[in-house]
């Protein structure tokens, strides 16, 4: 009995080992070969960029707003730069093209995961995964962190729109809603159930431009700047105006709506509330001159009134008095669903990062998702920093990729300890080199005020 038990214990070992070494064997072949992938997946286009030497880590890139009618292209790294570093250090690089441009949260979201599916399938399940992205995709990697908790270990939103999509909404309604009942109330121009987006787009653009040409016309700009808290800095790389030179600012609002805020204020809402089913924004209940009051353009919307000769406080009474606008319920319920924030990190570390002078997505993002974070008793996992630059998600490569690596030392020793101080990531961004550094580092320690029309998964229509 003894020797048959030996003998079967001696057959196991055999039998384990063999079937050890023909999964160290399979293991070893299975290192995919270098090189850049590239194909479609339920109507996604994709691509997968593989390293000489992989470290074993994929990173996910979520890229931003594409306009309908505008290439659809898998996109896998924000800038080239970044990207030719990242390979050199060993990462594998994917990301989704979406099935859907415009607001294609819900897309972006089943696509995504379904690439990390066949990048599992196909090369071999990573040791790590971090999503990023910027923009629309700096609130995609938000959203897939939330959703999808389980498929990565950290992620890195940067200039991401974090505030949720209807606060963002909200956000942009009382925009319209002042710039239209102020300085066009007579006119067809539509501020919702936008019905000829081009045509309207080209009306508001004519409003606005007849506005800036007078002082009474640019004192109500800066009022509908206040509703959105728009900095008054536009060009990257030029200085920031001073806090008192109110007309500089002004102009700078001026070029934010001209030429980036207003087509998707006027125009592309369109395609939003097409996916939506019906509008999703609304300023019932909502009290203009507190709002004012809140806003961080508070004297500057004050001082150019009084030059302008104009009555602040009559137009806020006529903006009291104006008719408010309801939203479609079903239409709220989709942009709630893709998405809003409940501050639920999941044990997921998330660095996030932010130029202070974005006129498309506001600083202020960043405190609405840190506070939900903070309320939701998960504020040791996220950490922001912010870029004293002017701009929409104008980081050169040399901050993107320290915030990267930020992340990344986040990951390896588990605590955030002094990595994300202005100095030590201007320091890291400076060692990389000029030609990474097309701006000089400028990591800044800075505070968002609070977002003007917060919306959280805690909140109720």
């Amino acid at each position: 009995m003894k020797s048959r038990l030996v003998v079967l214990l001696a057959l196991l070992a055999l039998v384990s080992g063999l079937l050890f070494s023909s999964v160290a064997v399979r293991n070893a072949h299975a290192a995919p070969t270098a090189g850049t992938y590239t194909g479609t997946i339920d109507g996604a286009a994709y691509k997968i960029d593989i390293p000489a030497s992989w470290n074993g880590t994929l990173v996910l890139y979520s890229h931003g707003y594409v306009a309908p009618g505008s290439p659809n292209l898998a996109q896998d790294v924000g800038d080239p730069v970044t990207g030719a570093w990242l390979l050199a250090h060993g990462y594998a690089l994917a990301g989704s093209s979406y099935s859907t441009t415009g607001w294609a949260l819900q897309q972006a979201f089943h696509d995504q995961i379904a690439l990390l599916d066949y990048f599992d399938q196909t090369f071999g399940q990573p040791s790590r995964t971090i999503a990023w992205g910027h923009s629309l995709g700096g609130i995609i990697t938000a959203g897939l962190v939330q959703l999808d908790p389980g498929r990565f270990d950290a992620a890195l939103p940067m200039c991401g729109v974090v505030a949720g999509g209807v606060g963002t909404w909200n956000v942009a309604l009382d925009a319209e809603f002042v710039f239209r009942t102020l300085l066009a109330p007579t006119s067809s121009l539509q501020v919702v159930d936008i019905t000829h987006p081009g045509a309207n787009l080209g009306l508001a653009e004519q409003i606005l431009s007849a506005a800036q040409a007078t002082p009474q016309g640019r004192a109500r700009l800066a009022l509908v700047a206040a509703m959105g808290d728009g900095p008054g800095w536009f060009t990257p790389g030029s200085p920031e105006p001073a806090p008192d030179d109110y007309a500089a600012q002004e102009q700078n609002q001026f070029l934010w709506d001209q030429q980036v805020d207003f087509p998707f204020l006027f125009a592309l809402r369109a395609e939003l509330e097409a996916r939506a089913g019906g509008n999703p924004s609304w300023n019932t209940g909502i009290d203009y001159r507190v709002q004012l009051e809140r806003s961080i353009d508070n004297r500057e919307v004050e001082v150019l009134y009084k030059q302008a000769g104009l009555d602040l406080s009559a137009d806020l009474a006529t903006l009291a008095s104006a008719p408010r606008i309801s939203a479609d319920p079903g239409a709220v319920s989709y942009l709630d669903r893709y998405i809003v924030f409940n501050g639920n990190l999941n044990n997921i570390p998330v660095l996030t990062m932010h130029t202070t002078g974005d006129g498309l997505v506001i600083t202020e993002d960043e405190r609405a998702y840190a506070d939900t974070v903070r309320a939701a008793g998960n504020n040791s996992l996220l950490q922001e920093v912010f870029v004293h630059r002017a701009g929409h998600c104008a980081f050169t490569p040399a901050e993107t990729v320290t915030a990267f690596q930020t992340l990344i030392q986040r990951l390896d020793t588990g605590h955030w300890g002094n990595i994300t101080h202005p100095e030590v990531m201007d320091a890291e961004a400076a060692a990389l080199g000029s030609s990474f550094n097309t701006f000089p580092p400028a990591f800044i320690q800075y505070e968002p005020a609070p977002f003007p029309r917060p919306f959280n998964a805690s909140d109720e229509t």
